[in-house]
């Protein structure tokens, strides 16, 4: 099972490439466009943490920039129905930090905008992702979001009064403090009571 090759970068296109390792053997690895885009051009020295897929007619092998982005990945295409292709193109529009914002947000829409998956598809991985994508706990600690608040109603809320044109800094805290004294409140009610406290501050 090959999980890490590093070598010389032969050629690349919009989707795979080839690495030539030091043993002289040239490895073809499908990779998600963004991993392609921050690779060196050709004869540059490049290494990827390796996915293997082993089938009856062909041993696949899938190219990622870090371990997390590869553990993205199986976690994607161990999703019934979502296979590598889907997995390649969910991880070539969002990075690792994106798609846990995405799946902490519940936001089925800006998952269906990647080819290939649609609005029924989005909800069910982030039905899945919901629990199974590393790191939800900390990113919900870093954007200010109490425990037993609904992430998307908090993250709305905060990019609501962001439109209004309060900064991150000023909205942060007094939403953390409103969604803790009522955690089941929406986010339009969170963004008409923080507006009320910082009038009222004024």
């Amino acid at each position: 099972m090959i999980a890490y090759l590093k070598g010389t970068l032969v050629e690349k296109d919009e989707a795979s490439l080839t690495l030539l390792t030091a043993g002289g053997v040239g490895y073809h690895v499908a990779a998600p466009t963004s991993v392609i885009a921050a690779l060196p051009g050709s004869g540059g020295e490049a290494e990827l943490f390796v996915h293997t897929i082993v089938g009856e007619k062909a041993i696949d092998l899938y190219g990622f920039l870090d371990a997390e982005e590869r553990r993205l990945f199986r976690t994607l295409i161990s999703i019934d129905k979502l296979g590598p292709k889907k997995a390649l193109a969910i991880l070539s529009h969002f990075d690792a930090e994106r798609l846990r914002e995405i799946a902490f947000r519940e936001d089925d829409k800006a998952l269906a905008t990647v080819p290939g998956i649609g609005p029924k598809s989005a909800k069910q991985i982030l039905w899945f992702l919901k629990d199974k994508v590393g790191g939800l706990g900390e990113f919900k600690a870093r954007v200010g979001a109490p425990e037993g608040v609904s992430g998307s109603e908090f993250m709305d809320a905060l990019a609501g009064l962001g439109n209004l044109g309060y900064s991150d800094e000023e909205a942060r805290p007094l939403l953390k403090e409103i969604f803790e004294a009522e955690p089941d409140l929406d986010a339009a009610g969170a963004i008409r009571q923080t507006l009320r406290r910082i009038a009222s501050a004024r």
